[in-house]
């Protein structure tokens, strides 16, 4: 709970900043104060000069519009015209380290600049020839200010999408995060349309437009947006869950496996347990699995069970010198794949668009 009025107060004109209207009573929930505690509060930043406009209703709202002045954020004329097009020309080129802090501050900025100043940024930004990125895309400001805008305010986004084939289509989106990687943007959200987690190319996205339909955040793909982004980028494989049972202990076993495999957990019956997750063909992780020198027994997935019993058998025939001799899918040492439980289920992530 926010108590202290100068803090209270920041904290605030902290949410007002941020380009939406904010009800009364989100913001009494969000400061833990009464709805005539946050009234008094907008008439205090008023006072002291930020244009803070309510609208009517059975809740009120209130929102941070652009004034006649600058408010008294200690920079003048000159100062604020500098900062906005420093960070428009950060944001445009995704400067790593301070690529999203500039598309937060630049929504921030530009929410309350009075029209004369805006006409002046917009008028030297456009005398301006920045370099092109090495595809030779670039993205408007406008664009990822909007989109800031929209997953900060929670608000359900439109806009028009091409993908890497050439393909039109207009998206209806729950934008989770807008990140960078490399010199490019890209947005995470929630295809309404398609029932999925997608990330989307900002520089092939055209026409932003925040609905005013706010969401409940959804609960995002295991490993958080970055790893998720990193996946739809690189293309990475599909992961899937297996448990494997090996005939040695878990310290011993924790020795030869990659800790990235997992944890291998003793089961009280002389061996260990190994579960995680993997991506890639399963014949990789048969390969690992057998590397480590201990019998195991695959319980789950069927295709790692597959892969090892095809493995065991070209192992074997190799073994004999005679490769055309037993089926392929024979068993070989050092590898028993007795099915003792059910198959797990597959983690499966949101395609690319």
């Amino acid at each position: 709970m926010t108590t202290a009025t100068p803090a209270r107060l920041l904290r605030l004109l902290s949410l007002l900043q941020t380009p939406r209207e904010w009800p009364g009573g989100e913001l009494a929930e969000r400061l833990g104060v009464s709805r005539r505690t946050v009234r008094r509060d907008i008439d205090r930043l008023r006072e002291l000069g930020y244009p803070v406009e309510a609208s009517k209703g059975a809740d009120g709202g209130y929102r941070l519009v652009a004034g006649t002045a600058m408010p008294p954020l200690l920079l003048d004329d000159e100062e604020a015209v500098a900062i906005a097009v420093g960070l428009r020309a950060g944001a445009a080129h995704a400067v790593s380290g301070v690529d999203e802090a500039s598309v937060r501050a630049l929504a921030k900025l530009e929410q309350v600049l009075p029209a004369r100043l805006r006409h002046r940024v917009a008028t030297l930004q456009a005398a301006i020839t920045p370099l092109p990125g090495e595809d030779g895309t670039s993205i408007a400001p406008k664009t990822l200010t909007a989109l800031a805008g929209a997953v900060t305010g929670r608000e359900r986004l439109r806009f028009a999408y091409r993908d890497k084939d050439g393909g039109d289509s207009r998206r209806l989106t729950e934008p989770y995060r807008l990140m960078s990687a490399g010199r490019r943007w890209y947005l995470v959200a929630y295809d309404l349309d398609r029932a999925g987690w997608r990330t989307f190319r900002v520089d092939r996205l055209s026409e932003p437009f925040a609905t005013g339909v706010r969401f409940a955040a959804r609960e995002f793909p295991a490993g958080g947006a970055a790893e998720y982004l990193r996946r739809s980028i690189h293309g990475g494989p599909e992961t899937y869950a297996f448990e494997v049972r090996f005939a040695a202990s878990a310290e011993e076993v924790a020795e030869r496996v990659r800790a990235w495999l997992g944890t291998p957990v003793d089961d009280g019956g002389g061996g260990c347990v190994l579960r995680g997750d993997a991506g890639g063909p399963a014949e990789w992780l048969a390969v690992r699995l057998a590397l480590a020198g201990y019998e195991f027994t695959v319980r789950a997935p069927e295709e790692l069970k597959v892969a090892v019993r095809e493995l065991g058998g070209r192992l074997s025939r190799a073994g004999r010198g005679a490769p055309e001799d037993g089926p392929a899918g024979s068993h070989g040492p050092g590898a028993d794949v007795r099915e003792e439980s059910h198959r797990l289920p597959r983690h499966e992530p949101g395609g690319r668009p």
